[in-house]
């Protein structure tokens, strides 16, 4: 059973950091890619960030220069490092593995951007 646990969001402050963690139960060289994810309450679910297997990583314009996705495969772990955080990057972050046809997610994190 593949397992995503996201971890890291918390409330900060307009233009502070967090960086978001996501640890698979196996290696995530599993997974095809691997991607980040955000969802507002009444909205679908928004494109932030992947990385494929082979490392290569792809950003969503909306976010680019200011959120950047890695991984570390020792820990089985994806990474999102953000910064700049803005109070309409509120949201509900989370890690995505797709796998064939599959795709696998994890419960989320919120992150709350706030003064």
């Amino acid at each position: 059973q593949v397992q995503l646990v996201e971890s890291g969001g918390g409330l900060v402050q307009p233009g502070g950091s967090l960086r978001l963690s996501c640890v698979a139960s196996g290696s995530i060289f599993a997974f095809d890619a691997m991607g980040w994810y955000r969802q507002t309450p009444g909205k679908r679910r928004e494109f932030l960030a992947r990385i494929s297997k082979s490392g290569r990583a792809l950003h969503d314009a909306s976010v680019k220069g200011r959120f950047t996705i890695s991984r570390d495969s020792a820990k089985n772990t994806l990474y999102l490092q953000m910064i700049n955080l803005k109070p309409e990057d509120t949201a509900i972050y989370y890690c995505n593995g797709a796998q064939g046809s599959s795709d696998y997610w994890g419960q989320g994190t919120q992150v709350t951007v706030s003064s």
